[in-house]
């Protein structure tokens, strides 16, 4: 049986909560419930209008209603659950110890005032859904982190389905996160400070000159967040626009928090040790519904494929501290993850564009295009083109739907 979150299963977001007189918002909420539930009985499953409503203003509101479209999104049969068994799997894997060790320490990540046999009866749990999906995907290799994904799942929608969602979450989204080594990861990370550029060319220079690089943002993205938020209202907040949208968004919401966190930067000493501690230090009281709508504004502004040589070239070149950095280090010892658009986007580089400095190219006045874009995720133009890019990237057995 799923467990309801901490906060029970009312609406997650600090703009569903108050803000706007309490008959208008039961309408919006109960409007938006009924489309959902529109979206879910229809024939096919609507999962388009599914992920535009995980995307838009609340996202999909209460854990009874993500235990039924968070299946969906992924398209898992909830249904046909994937079987618990593995009961040697303690005994038989390499990765038994470490992740022992992980899910000991995760006592942060249930709800406060858990009776402790509750609580130790669900970290058993989340032992075995790890052990069991690593069991199954000998390709997969864990990597600390990996368990705080896999504890909102269980949370959510017990351990039966959490199998199956983070089975097929691990295959896909995951994966780069999942490889032998961290060279994958390192390569999504590089699309931060490319995002951050087109939008904010001062910031970005100081960052370049702070030598900061990005290793502060690794928790965020192999965690989705998960592991650096403390209300759990948020945590699945973001799982629903992140299982809604294509599996590079979490990089583009680590994106929008350091550009909200601007004048807090610029306000630093201009060193890797300064600006490295305030960015990794998160905010727990974010905008997140307004950080949302623009990091699917930045998406559809900038997307993967036109960000994808700056990327490569950052790696190439690396500027960034990433290499030399103790944290970075020490990261990198410990943790083991993956490739989203490498590989498509190789093709895309010229020998000898591999080097080139990422700063000798042309300056766009980001004021002017985010005036002519006017996008915003929660009025649906964004939404739209966010939705289309998830199903175009979406493997070809994933667009067949369940009933």
């Amino acid at each position: 049986m799923a467990l309801r979150s901490a906060q029970g299963d009312g609406p997650t977001s600090s703009r569903w909560d108050g803000g706007a007189e309490k008959t208008d918002f039961n309408a919006k909420r109960k409007k938006k419930v009924a489309e959902i539930y529109q979206a879910l009985n229809s024939d096919p499953t609507d999962v388009a209008a599914l992920r535009r409503m995980a995307i838009s203003e609340g996202g999909l509101l209460t854990d009874e209603i993500r235990r039924k479209v968070w299946p969906k999104l992924l398209n898992v049969n909830a249904s046909d659950p994937s079987p618990i068994s593995g009961e040697n799997l303690r005994q038989m894997s390499k990765d038994y110890q470490q992740v022992l060790l992980d899910v000991r320490r995760s006592l942060r990540r249930f709800p406060p005032g858990m009776p402790d046999k509750q609580r130790e009866g669900l970290q058993e749990e989340l032992i075995d859904i790890i052990l069991l999906i690593l069991e199954r995907n000998p390709q997969l290799h864990y990597y600390q982190g990996y368990h705080d994904i896999v504890v909102t799942f269980l949370l959510v929608v017990g351990e039966r389905l959490a199998t199956s969602l983070v089975e097929k979450l691990s295959t896909h989204h995951l994966r780069d996160f999942m490889d032998p080594t961290m060279d994958n990861t390192k390569h999504i990370l590089n699309y931060l400070m490319p995002i951050i550029d087109r939008v904010n060319p001062e910031l970005h220079d100081f960052m370049q000159s702070a030598e900061v690089g990005t290793i502060f943002a690794l928790s965020w993205l192999i965690t989705w967040f998960g592991h650096v938020l403390s209300d759990f209202r948020h945590v699945v907040r973001l799982y629903d626009f992140f299982l809604a949208c294509h599996p590079l968004m979490p990089i583009y919401f680590a994106a929008v928090i350091v550009l909200h966190r601007e004048q807090e930067v610029l306000d630093c000493d201009c060193d890797m040790a300064s600006v490295h501690h305030l960015l990794s230090q998160i905010p727990q009281d974010l905008p997140y519904e307004t950080l949302i709508s623009r990091a699917g504004d930045l998406f559809v502004q900038f997307p993967p494929s036109e960000l994808a040589r700056e990327a490569v070239a950052q790696q190439q070149a690396e500027r960034t501290a990433a290499s030399t950095f103790k944290d970075f280090e020490l990261a990198s010892a410990q943790q083991r993850p993956d490739m989203v658009l490498r590989q498509r986007f190789r093709g895309l580089l010229r020998s000898e564009d591999r080097t080139k400095d990422v700063l000798t190219k042309p300056r766009t006045n980001r004021f002017v295009k985010l005036a002519v874009m006017g996008l915003t995720v929660a009025l649906g133009a964004a939404a739209l083109a966010v939705v289309k890019s998830a199903l175009e990237w979406a493997p070809k057995f994933q667009l067949q739907l369940f009933p």
